[in-house]
C-alpha cells in the first residue's frame, strides 16, 4: 500500500502531465479555430492544476515528512 507522499508524488506528476496536455490541447484549437477543443484544453489544464496541487497537499499532510 502506498503511503501518502508516494500518493502525492504520484498526483502531482500525474497532474503536470494533464496540465501540460491540456494547454497543448487549447493552443490547437487556438491555432485551429476550433473554440470547442480551446475550451476543453483549458478545462483538462485547470484539472491537471487542481490534481497537481493535490499532489502537494498530500505530499504535506505526510507525518513521516515533517
Amino acid at each position: 500500500m502506498k503511503d501518502l507522499n508516494e500518493r502525492g508524488t504520484e498526483n502531482e506528476a500525474k497532474g503536470a502531465a494533464k496540465e501540460l496536455k491540456g494547454k497543448v490541447r487549447a493552443e490547437i484549437g487556438d491555432k485551429t479555430d476550433n473554440q470547442s477543443e480551446h475550451i476543453k484544453g483549458h478545462a483538462e489544464q485547470l484539472k491537471g492544476k487542481v490534481q497537481k496541487n493535490f499532489g502537494k497537499g498530500q505530499k504535506n499532510s505526510d507525518p513521516d515528512n515533517i
